[in-house]
């Protein structure tokens, strides 16, 4: 049996798992999904967690969108979950890649998130220049929170800090390593956020 090999797919995934902190959580959860448009998007919820699959633009716009919709609440929410590109054997689906660019989902209401990021640029033998290349735009756009043990710390209005994570993850894929990997974990309305 050969070795699997990353893969060509322009697909990206996102499996994720939302967390509102409160008795009501289904209703939270089951109204975010029933607002944010996910037609351009292959999606699957289990009894653990819901992955979301398609063209890059059209993952992070429903993921942001999810979140968004939580959080409107006013609920403290967290939202972990991993994007991934090029994972070997990945290709059901691809007929969500014939979905046109234009974003479905266009709320811009401003939104406070904390959140952390580590990037994987697997088999990339200089994959800290990877990492330390986005930590630096970050800072440069003054997302950046705090470094940490296994991650980075970003935070800010929740359009800016998904339009970070989605440049990112895009920067940071290249030709010769094509499988890259990025987890996200998110606090939303936090009484810690101090009103933020």
């Amino acid at each position: 049996m050969e070795p699997l090999q990353c893969g060509t797919s322009p697909i990206v995934g996102f499996r994720f798992s939302l967390h509102p902190m409160t008795g009501d959580f289904i209703k939270i959860i089951k109204g975010a999904l029933r607002e944010t448009d996910t037609s351009n998007v292959w999606m699957h919820t289990d009894d653990v967690s819901t992955v979301i699959r398609g063209k890059e633009i059209h993952v992070f716009n429903v993921a942001k969108a999810l979140a968004l919709h939580a959080a409107k609440t006013g609920e403290h929410v967290a939202l972990s979950g991993t994007f991934s590109i090029g994972c070997p054997g990945d290709s059901a689906g691809d007929v969500f890649l014939d979905k046109p660019d234009e974003l479905l989902n266009t709320d811009n209401s401003k939104q406070y998130v904390s959140s952390q990021f580590a990037l994987y640029p697997m088999n990339n033998p200089d994959y800290m220049a990877v990492i330390y290349r986005e930590v630096d735009r970050a800072k440069e756009r003054g997302l950046f929170n705090e470094s940490m043990h296994y991650a980075s710390g970003i935070h800010g209005d929740i359009h800016d800090v998904f339009a970070f994570y989605e440049e990112a993850f895009s920067n940071a894929r290249s030709e010769e390593h094509r499988h890259l990997v990025m987890t996200v974990s998110m606090s939303i309305n936090s009484p810690s956020h101090g009103g933020a």
